[in-house]
This record gives structure tokens, C-alpha cells and sequence, in this order.
């Protein structure tokens, strides 16, 4: 990126500062006294951001002065220094530097010698050039030396990122994911650094191709590279890692509270191809009394593969089937993709052509390639008109019961090649190729869905994407695409979760026993049990694979998935409290232990346990064979879930873990609020809220609502305050607007007594 000069002059305008340079323009824009925007307009002067919506500038008291050779911007929290060429530093509010530009440019490491460089590119090895590698957008920043990195979303590897290197390119990528894979389906440029001393967080806001690497180049330093688009990145500051979460979805939107129904067991596969499937499944589950409230319907229930169309030949009179299972207490969702097949006469092809709705090529043609339909033709979703068509056409869904929506193949997937970069679409009111709408088409898609089930359905959305963008958790929850039914999987899916909710994406989940490949027993029970505490916990498999649903095993894996799915259901009570906390914090609910003990060495790379919220702890076995669990315990006193056997922090465990077992630890004076098992949520009212209650000093607020709709927002709530002093609890409501629990029941799990609570108005 070519360097601006020396700088010539300043204006202070409001919040934004523009410093004028000998051969360009920047800004440095104050969002709060923690939250800067560095700006440099390399392709357009405005933002544009699809991550942030709305205005996040809060009136902020700041300073503006010229001091050692550079502009100083100060809040009461940071200190942007603004140096020649545009190299921005940033301190804290004592001077500690948190954050510095290198002014030595990338330093290509290299010791392959240039005779074998020419062997490796015969064989059609990747090799990088060394003379001409700077993008056209870049930022550089040292590398103090203690740096951990976490976040970037749904990247493969382990939770630490320090020394890899990623693309910022949402990919459809069937084969078996390894460490080597660069990208996947979703784009989140948003990075927590953590240090010894200090934290914050970066979020790089350009939806063009991008490139992170982490310290692999270079040890000296990491950087951030797009293709082309604006150089956009805001620098957030906080003393502890929630609140560098905190501030990242400040600005990028939390995930809202979702259904209660959304947080049950759900089932799915590709491979159901009948209403007789679908009909087997739901019997199956009431039959052999494994809680269940979802079935989702792959792409086998469309005629033809034709969004909002339905198949009658396999699946009967339209909607019938959803009716029938939904008297069991089914709720089912359908897969949308965004391909429209080109098939004149088809009325959603037809009205997409009359009105404009559809990718170009640069000559004005409608862009063609193929997907499940066949040839097929892409919505443009940058163009308000298209995403209300598209919002509109959820109608036909809901109008057949359907209770969810499953955004699929929105990279955009494409069967001949990927889709050149010179596709015409729409950013709101001008035109832009498929180079910088790629990487945000999945999240515009989700938007779209979002508000087209809140404008017809009148409930809390249900949106499942595979693609999306910083910002998506706004409209939809995400799962991490197609894995594999393979034990290093099974064990990516822990740091994937984990990055995922650090980058705003809190609703996440895996396919339970692996999408593709053949699932065995031992791995389906080990796999249940990370997926118990997935905020997402569907199991879901591929056509031609083995079929995955419990019963398919044995009578051990039955009992075991039972065992798990029926504990899920027990704790939906504290789930449903922390997608409340994370609906006002940005909090995820699977959260690395790093988020609470981030001066703890031993949980810096720890990628084989979480913390289900800040109450529990869980390390599951994510080994063949394994029947015992290696366990670190942070510091304070740890009580197991079941037992109440004591554990003092701060030390390793090896404890038993046979095959119906996960280890499982509650933080000393914790309050768990659990419900009694029902086979699917509204089966029968909870009327009785049952709290576990460990030894140890602790407070714990519980939410109540409807579990549906939107009255919560005008007050339709409940609030209950409980203190926990050594297993003796106190309790209050402190908000009255939603009907009470007819009881409340304490349980001490170490003495194993239980008494009723007297809830004081």
C-alpha cells in the first residue's frame, strides 16, 4: 500500500479527526472513549459498513494535540499517536503501548534457496513470492512477543492463533477440514489480542478478499491485507477480554433471544426424501422418549429443487406432514438456498427477471451458473428491493407451519466454478461486482430471511446460515458447515465454537456425529456430549453416509444420547439465562477459559475443555478409546455437577470418564436453574423451577418469559435475584411481569437436601 508522506495538517469536525498528508487524506473518528476508527478512503469516502448498522458514535470528551513529531487523539482511556505515512500507535491512559504500525514493512522469511523454489512450482506447489507480496490494502502491526490471538470466527486449527495464517473468503469446501484449510464459510475479521499486561481488539471492516497472518511470516510482526476496498479497522479497548467482546458487538450487533423451542435437540439429514422418512423419524424419538423438538427438512421436500416450492409426490399435500408431526411436538425447519432455477413459467424465476432481481454479467445479461436445480440464476441481495421479495416469499414457508428457515449454499456456492469477480450486484443504490459483495452475500441473505419471519410470523426468528459476515449474529445463528464424521473434527469443533462465540457469533453449533463420512457409536456419544452445551445441537448427516440418528446403533448409544439430550433439557433454564446475558453483553455462551482467566498461562492454549457461561466447566473426552479426561481446573473451588465431590483450582485431574460419562465442574457458590425433563418445549408448562445449589458464597440472576415473542421488550418478564451463602439461599423477584413459578425448589448437591424457596416480593 502505497505510503501517504509527511503529514501537513489537521481539522477537527465533531467526533473525526481528518489529517491531511502529502499525498492523501486520513481519519481517526472517536466512537467512545474506548472504541477508534482508523479511515483512509482508498476506494470510496464513506464506510458502507454491513457490519455495523446505525450511528455508535456516544458523545466523547477527547483531545487533540501535536506532541514529539505526531498528533496525539485522547480519550479518557486511549491515546492515538498519529505518525508520517499514517502509522498509528495506540496507549493506554497511563502510556503503556498497547498497539504500534511497524515502520519496517513485511520481511519475506525464506530458507528455501531459489533452485528448489523452481522445483517446488514444477511440482504446482504454492510458493510465495517474496518481491511482490504487499496488497493493495495492509496494515502491519508488531509483534511484542507474548501475543495470544483469538477470534476470526469459524477458522480451522486450535484456539490460539499465533502462527497461523488465514483468507477472509467464504468458501463451500466439502472436502475433510485440516489445520492447512486458510478459509471456510464465514468472514469475521475481528481479532483479540491478548498479552501479559494488556488486551484489546481489531475488527477490519472490508468485505473484499483478505488475508491474516498471525506471526507465520514474521515474528516480528502480523498483518492484515485485503484486495482492494478502503483501509477500515476500528481499535477497541478494555482491561479484560468481555470487554473487548463487549465493545466488539457493541458495534457489530448481539445475538437477540431466541425461541425457547430454538434451544431443544433438533434433528436433521440430508437422505430424508419422504414424508414416510420424515413420519419415522418423529416416532422414533416419542417412542424411545429422547427429548426432541426440531426436524429439518433438506432439499429433498422442494419440487425440483425450487426455493419455496414443495414436492406433493414425496411429501404429500403441502404442509400435511408438518401438521401431522407438529401434533407431537415437532416444530420443523426447511433448507433455502439461494439459487433460483432458471426455469421459465416458474413463477419465483419469473418474478425475479420482471423485476430486476437477479446478478448480471458486466454486459447486463442475467448471470448463469449452476446448483441443485441446475442452471440457476443468484438473487441480488445488496438491493433492498430484492431482499423484500425475498422477505415476502417466507410467507409461503410459515404459511405450511414451517417454524424455521436454513440458509444454505449462501457463499455462494456454484457448481461450475466459482462465480467471477466481475458479477454485477447491487450496495443499496450503486453498483458493485461479486469481488466485494462475495463475502457478505450469505450475511444480506440471512438479513432478508430475518426480517421476512418477523414481519409474518410475529415471533422471534429462527434464521440458520452457513455463510456469513461480522454483524450476521444480528439475524441468525450459524453452524460450522460441513464436517466430518472424524475424530480430529469432533475435536476442531471445541476452539471452533469457542473463536466463534469470541467473534459475536454466541448461537453456534456443529453437526452432531460429523455431516459427511460414516459415524461409529463411540464417536456419537462422545460428540452428544460437546453437543449438550452447544447453543445449536443438531445432529445432521450427509445422503450416502451411514445414518447417525441414535437408534441406528445400539442400545448403549440410545441410553447415552438420552442420558445428554435429557440433561440439555434440564439446563435450558440457565441456557436461556445466558442468551439473556448475551443479548445486553455480547457474552457467548461456550466460552474458552481464557475469557475468565486470562492471567492464567494454562488456559492460553487450552483447546480440550470450555466453560458452559461462567458457572460451569466442561472437558470432554474427544478421544477414540479414551476412558479418563486429563483436567484443569482454573483457580477457586470446583465442585463436580453430579457428585458434589470438591476440587481445589489451580491443578490438573485425572478423573474417570467412561462412555456415558462427561466431566463436568460448577464454580463454588454457584446457582443452577434446571426444569424437569419434558420430551419437547411445550409439552407442559414449567411450572417449577428446581435450583442445584453448591457450596460457597454467590449470587445468580434467573429470566423468565413467554419464550416467543417480543412482549419481553415492553416488560412481559420476570426477574429472580437468589443468593447463595454455603448452600443457604435467599430469593427475590426483582422484576414482576411475567406469571411465577407455582414452586421453587433448592437442591444442595453436596448434602444432597433439598427445601422449598420463599421467593420475597
Amino acid at each position: 500500500m502505497e505510503k501517504l508522506g509527511k503529514r501537513v495538517s489537521y481539522q477537527k469536525a465533531g467526533q473525526q479527526v481528518q489529517i491531511q498528508f502529502e499525498k492523501g487524506t486520513a481519519f481517526v473518528n472517536v466512537l467512545t472513549d474506548r472504541i477508534m476508527n482508523v479511515f483512509l478512503p482508498l476506494e470510496t469516502k464513506d464506510h458502507r459498513s454491513k457490519a455495523i448498522e446505525g450511528d455508535k458514535e456516544v458523545p466523547t470528551e477527547f483531545q487533540v494535540a501535536e506532541a514529539e513529531g505526531a498528533l496525539v487523539i485522547s480519550t479518557s482511556n486511549v491515546v492515538v499517536k498519529v505518525y508520517d505515512d499514517f502509522f498509528v500507535d495506540f496507549y493506554d491512559k497511563n502510556g503503556k503501548l498497547l498497539c504500534a504500525d511497524s515502520r519496517d514493512g513485511r520481511v519475506f522469511q525464506s530458507q528455501i534457496s531459489e533452485r528448489f523454489i523452481e522445483f517446488l512450482k514444477a511440482e504446482g506447489h504454492e510458493v510465495p513470492d517474496a518481491t511482490d507480496f504487499d496488497y493493495p490494502v495492509q496494515v502491519i502491526k508488531k509483534i511484542q512477543g507474548d501475543e495470544s490471538f483469538y477470534g476470526l470466527g469459524d477458522k480451522t486449527g486450535f484456539l490460539n492463533k499465533r502462527h497461523y495464517e488465514y483468507e477472509n473468503w467464504n468458501s463451500d469446501i466439502p472436502q475433510a477440514h485440516t489445520d492447512s484449510y486458510k478459509a471456510l464459510y464465514k468472514s469475521i475479521p475481528f481479532l483479540i489480542t491478548l498479552r501479559n499486561d494488556c488486551v484489546y481488539g481489531l475488527f477490519f471492516d472490508n468485505t473484499y478478499k483478505s488475508y491474516v497472518n498471525l506471526g507465520k511470516e514474521n515474528e516480528g510482526y502480523l498483518y492484515y491485507g485485503a484486495d482492494a476496498g478502503n483501509l477500515d479497522y476500528y481499535f477497541i479497548a478494555g482491561e479484560t477480554m468481555p470487554e473487548i467482546v463487549e465493545g466488539y458487538t457493541y458495534l457489530t450487533g448481539r445475538t437477540p433471544l431466541p425461541q425457547l423451542w430454538t434451544l431443544g435437540y433438533q434433528q436433521s439429514r440430508w437422505g430424508y426424501e419422504c414424508a414416510g422418512d420424515i413420519r419415522d423419524i418423529a416416532e422414533h424419538y416419542r417412542d424411545l422418549k429422547i427429548p426432541c423438538d426440531t426436524i429439518h427438512f433438506d432439499i429433498d421436500y422442494m419440487d425440483g429443487y425450487r426455493v419455496f416450492t414443495w414436492d406433493d409426490k414425496a411429501f404429500g399435500k403441502p404442509g400435511a406432514i408438518i401438521d401431522e408431526i407438529g401434533k407431537q411436538g415437532f416444530k420443523v425447519v426447511t433448507i433455502i438456498d439461494p439459487g433460483v432455477k432458471l426455469d421459465p413459467g416458474y413463477s419465483k424465476y419469473d418474478e425475479g427477471i420482471e423485476n430486476h432481481y437477479f446478478a448480471t454479467t458486466p454486459e447486463g445479461e442475467v448471470y448463469v451458473n449452476a446448483v441443485w436445480p441446475g442452471d440457476a440464476v443468484y438473487p441480488d441481495y445488496g438491493k433492498p428491493e430484492t431482499r423484500a421479495w425475498w422477505a415476502d416469499n417466507q410467507k409461503f414457508l410459515l404459511d405450511l407451519g414451517v417454524r424455521g428457515v436454513w440458509n444454505d449454499m449462501n457463499e455462494p456456492a456454484s457448481f461450475r466454478g466459482e462465480l467471477p469477480e466481475d458479477v454485477v450486484f447491487t450496495d443499496e443504490d450503486r453498483p458493485i461486482n461479486h469481488a466485494k459483495m462475495h463475502n457478505v452475500y450469505g450475511h444480506l441473505m440471512s438479513k432478508a430471511t430475518y426480517e421476512g419471519l418477523k414481519k409474518y410470523d410475529g415471533k422471534r426468528p429462527f434464521v440458520i446460515t452457513r455463510a456469513c459476515y461480522a454483524g450476521t449474529q444480528k439475524y441468525s445463528t450459524v453452524w460450522t458447515g460441513d464436517n466430518q464424521s472424524l475424530w480430529s473434527h469432533l475435536q476442531m469443533a471445541v476452539p471452533q465454537l469457542c473463536n466463534l462465540g469470541l467473534s459475536g457469533l454466541a448461537f453456534a453449533g456443529t453437526d452432531v456425529g460429523g455431516f459427511g463420512a460414516d459415524c461409529t457409536p463411540e464417536l456419537l456419544c462422545r460428540w452428544v456430549q460437546v453437543g449438550c452445551f452447544s447453543p445449536l445441537f443438531r445432529n445432521h448427516s450427509s445422503k450416502g453416509s451411514t445414518y447417525q440418528e441414535p437408534w441406528r446403533f445400539d442400545k448403549q448409544t440410545i441410553d447415552i444420547n438420552r442420558k445428554f439430550v435429557e440433561l440439555r433439557y434440564r439446563l435450558l433454564p440457565y441456557l436461556y439465562d445466558l442468551f439473556r446475558e448475551c443479548e445486553k453483553t455480547g457474552l457467548p455462551i461456550i466460552r474458552p477459559l481464557v475469557l475468565h482467566y486470562e492471567k492464567d498461562e494454562e488456559v492460553k492454549n487450552l483447546n480440550t475443555e470450555f466453560l458452559f457461561g461462567e458457572h460451569i466447566l466442561v472437558a470432554p473426552v474427544l478421544e477414540q478409546g479414551a476412558t479418563k479426561k486429563m483436567v484443569y481446573l482454573p483457580e477457586g473451588t470446583w465442585y463436580d455437577f453430579e457428585t458434589g465431590k470438591e476440587y481445589a483450582g489451580g491443578q490438573y485431574y485425572l478423573v474417570d470418564a467412561p462412555l456415558d460419562v462427561c466431566p463436568m465442574f460448577v464454580k463454588a457458590g454457584s446457582v443452577i436453574p434446571t426444569y424437569d425433563v419434558v420430551q419437547y418445549v411445550g409439552e407442559k408448562p414449567y411450572d417449577t423451577l428446581k435450583l442445584l445449589t453448591y457450596p460457597g458464597k454467590g449470587s445468580y440472576v434467573h429470566y423468565q418469559d413467554n419464550g416467543e415473542d417480543f412482549k419481553y421488550q415492553d416488560g412481559e418478564y420476570a426477574l429472580y435475584e437468589f443468593h447463595n451463602e454455603n448452600g443457604v439461599l435467599t430469593a427475590a423477584m426483582s422484576h414482576a411481569g411475567y406469571r411465577p413459578y407455582k414452586k421453587i425448589t433448592s437442591t444442595n448437591v453436596v448434602t444432597n437436601e433439598t427445601t422449598e424457596v420463599v421467593v420475597a416480593k
